[in-house]
């Protein structure tokens, strides 16, 4: 690699412990500029690594990784560790297809002790790892974990921070005052006044037993060594204060946090975000849609944890500054603080991406269900999202929301859809409704007129022998599909079920009474969803005919461009249209 000297001669952690911090921090400089280099054509998540390149460096520099175990909470924070550990000649594959994870992953290297994708994990997981050293008399092992300040709002880690009183780990607490939108927790501010000199207030880490070190410069080699050498020695639970600036040595990342998180392709000398979407996607639509309903009903309040940029709620934000609230990387407390506001009387819209409300699994069935709580789910980022890969796919949610009692589980498949399927939501008293999109670009068609009533579908193109039936975004899949097909004059129907509870029987009836073939598709996994919705009315209703089943099976999917994740899972468009072919062939 061209104007990377230093980096060049690095190949495992081993071939740094032959440099001195000095060279050290050239090789910073140079893994900074490799990571833009990289990330501005091959997009991830830029500011956090660009901020913890000097840590990664110093971590591998003063212990023996991977003998000694060292986790990442969350991966955002990790490029510099995969490029220091045998991944550099890949890292141009980064979030592609077959490519470099943009998490940690086991399966990838034996230096990502953990996946990493979900945040707040790290101390629970090095807990553990360091008991079962213990047990396997491994006396020798150290343990690191480093986890963020938003990481640090998560409530697991401090059911973790409780639990470590006899353990011997290092905890790295990377403080960058910034998760992907500003930190706006008490967690925030109390450790923005450690770093402060004049602070004399109680530290919460010693009083839990913790060794508390810092707050050290995050961007200073040799003071991160030098503590890192002190503290590996030193027996029992320790705690690493480390201060760094997200997008350190970017102009542009350092200046505009929010957006240099995850940027997309960029002018890697400007900065500039080459390829804006400047089409409107699903969330766009649930945002601007919850602030019309808003200003007609003062009762809507919204909830997020620290996703208000991720889910298009900045336009709220901006008009309902006192009824949005950002409760940080907190799923649980995100879920049961909805119940809460519900409770009195309120009507809460819960916005969470569908992988992080696996999280409130327990919360969304006790707190809100339980109770007929009229708490909406606005369950963003369904199905599969592509590059962020299997931590990040929202492919569960139909499934598990489908099993909850008092649940109303919807997906719209186009703007009006959803326009009509939130105004529902709103004047919905008798429990909770979940309202599952994608984060794609609306489909270029909409189908003006619909169904306003709630668990009721729709039958959207006229078709014979085979009818697809599809619930959300893979209405849209199929519909490309259709228009494929046509052109070989096979003419299947198409019919949009809009709510997978209540299911409309009724529909599903007039489907099986008029079609020989029946192929549910859906971007979320058959079990537990649509693909078992139709199969308990096919016995309801006696139904003779063939049923196929496309969606994601009993498996986790990679990383990749979600066009050809679709079509790798067995649902995208030519997919769908190979089925539909084999079908009309056997009626």
């Amino acid at each position: 690699m061209k104007g990377y000297n230093l980096l060049n001669t690095i190949n495992s952690p081993k071939d740094l412990k032959l440099l001195d911090t000095s060279e050290l921090e050239t090789l910073a400089s140079e893994i900074r500029s490799f990571i833009l280099d990289v990330v501005s054509v091959h997009p991830g998540h830029l500011g956090a690594s660009l901020g913890a390149v000097e840590l990664a460096l110093a971590l591998h520099y003063v212990y023996n990784t991977p003998y000694d175990v060292l986790i990442w909470d969350v991966g955002h924070q990790a490029y510099a560790h995969k490029i220091l550990t045998g991944r550099k000649e890949r890292f141009y594959t980064l979030r592609q297809l077959g490519g470099v994870s943009g998490f940690p992953v086991p399966e990838e290297s034996e230096y990502d002790a953990f996946i990493a994708g979900h945040a707040s994990t790290s101390i629970s997981a090095l807990l553990g790892m360091e008991k079962a050293a213990k047990l396997k008399n491994e006396t020798d092992k150290k343990f690191v974990a480093v986890i963020g300040d938003g990481g640090l709002t998560g409530g697991m880690a401090y059911e973790a921070l409780n639990n470590a009183g006899d353990s011997d780990v290092l905890i790295v607490l990377n403080d960058n005052r910034i998760a992907i939108d500003k930190n706006t927790s008490a967690v925030g501010e109390y450790l923005k006044n450690l770093s402060s000199k004049d602070s004399k207030g109680t530290f919460i880490f010693e009083n839990l037993g913790f060794e508390y070190s810092g707050p050290v410069d995050g961007h200073d080699i040799k003071i991160l060594t030098d503590e890192l050498k002190r503290l590996k020695d030193l027996k029992g639970p320790k705690l690493l204060h480390v201060l760094t600036t997200k997008g350190k040595g970017f102009k542009k990342a350092e200046e505009e946090q929010t957006v240099f998180h995850s940027p997309g392709k960029f002018h890697r000398e400007t900065g500039e975000i080459l390829n804006r979407q400047k089409t409107l996607t699903y969330p766009d639509v649930f945002g601007k849609t919850l602030v019309r309903l808003a200003e007609k009903d003062n009762k809507i309040v919204v909830i997020t944890p620290a996703m208000i940029t991720g889910s298009s709620l900045q336009e709220f934000q901006r008009k309902f500054p006192d009824r949005i609230f950002d409760v940080g990387i907190a799923e649980q407390h995100a879920v049961t603080f909805s119940a809460g506001l519900a409770a009195q009387g309120l009507k809460p819209y819960c916005v969470i991406y569908s992988t992080f409300l696996q999280r409130a699994y327990d919360q969304i069935i006790h707190d809100v269900a339980l109770q007929k709580l009229p708490v909406v789910f606005g369950v963003d980022r369904a199905g599969l999202v592509g590059e962020d890969g299997a931590t990040h796919h929202g492919y569960f949610d139909l499934a598990y929301m489908r099993s909850i009692p008092n649940m109303v589980v919807a997906a719209p498949m186009d703007k009006a859809d959803m326009e009509k399927i939130m105004e529902l939501s709103l004047n919905y008293y008798e429990g909770p409704f979940s309202i599952r999109y994608s984060k794609n670009p609306l489909p270029e068609f909409e189908i003006k007129e619909g169904i306003n009533e709630i668990g009721k579908g729709r039958e959207l193109v006229k078709g014979e022998k085979v009818a697809i039936v599809t619930i959300g975004y893979a209405g849209v899949l199929a519909h490309k599909a259709i228009k494929i097909l046509n052109d070989e004059n096979i003419f299947p129907a198409l019919y949009d079920i809009r709510f997978l509870k209540p299911f409309d029987d009724e529909l599903m009836r007039k489907v099986f009474e008029n079609f020989d073939v029946v192929i549910t598709v859906e971007d979320g996994t058959v079990k537990g969803g649509l693909a078992d919705a139709v199969s308990e009315a096919k016995e309801k209703y006696r139904y003779c005919g063939k049923i196929k089943t496309l969606g994601i099976q009993d498996a986790f999917v990679a990383h990749g461009k979600r066009n050809v994740l679709y079509e790798i899972a067995g649902y995208g468009p030519n997919s769908i249209s190979s089925v539909v072919r084999e079908m009309f062939g056997e009626v």
